[in-house]
């Protein structure tokens, strides 16, 4: 493999400082829905949603308070005498649906070429748990999470592959349960290499497709 790969690495914008209304605002606006959508907020069943709703709502968003890049750099270290593949597959995924703001479940796979570092397992998890964990499209998930291992390890190649299924599919809209959406993002050698690229597609399971 070339180590004069072009330079893909990108740096992610940063999040954009925005007012952040009052826990009483924020409950009292989950009332306003409950009541736009024909029940009564002060019955006893629903009394306490609100405030349950932003409780659910503070742990489905946590990402937006976690900074991945902090993550990483936290457990990197010299790489030692690997130089080969390391693929994290199958990482459980939740986020939701920026348009809906309905669950997205999947699994995200990860791997990249070390140049000379490597990170905490863990913390590959970690960071696509941060970035999940906010409102989001799928393509935009999977550009986050590869950009930041890129810019992060500066590895020689990222791979990130993520297999989903939208609820704003299956339980509104169209109705089409059992449909999953593939997204991919190849930085550095995975883009050149087809060798390499085989090797993350069989790692991954050789169903899946890799293509950039």
């Amino acid at each position: 493999m070339s180590d004069s790969l072009p330079n893909t690495r990108t740096t992610l914008p940063p999040l954009p400082s925005l007012h952040r209304p009052s826990r009483m605002e924020a409950e009292a606006a989950v009332r306003t829905l409950i009541a736009w959508s024909g029940d009564d907020p002060d019955r006893e069943g629903l009394a306490d949603t609100p405030g349950r709703v932003v409780r659910a709502y503070e742990e489905f968003f946590a990402g937006y308070r976690e900074d991945p890049v902090a993550t990483l750099a936290a457990t990197l270290e010299p790489a030692g005498s690997y130089d080969g593949l390391l693929v994290l597959r199958d990482i459980r995924l939740e986020s939701h649906c920026e348009h809906h703001i309905v669950p997205i479940l999947g699994v995200a796979h990860v791997g990249y070429l070390p140049a000379g570092r490597v990170v905490g397992l863990s913390k590959l998890a970690r960071v696509v748990d941060i970035f999940a964990r906010r409102l989001q499209s799928q393509e935009a998930l999977t550009v986050q999470i590869a950009d930041t291992l890129d810019r992060v390890l500066q590895p020689l190649g990222v791979a990130v592959v993520i297999e989903a299924a939208h609820q704003c599919m299956t339980t509104r809209g169209v109705h089409k349960p059992g449909t999953a959406t593939v997204t991919t993002r190849l930085l550095g050698a995975f883009r050149h290499d087809a060798a390499l690229k085989a090797a993350f597609t069989a790692a991954i399971g050789s169903h899946r497709e890799t293509t950039p």
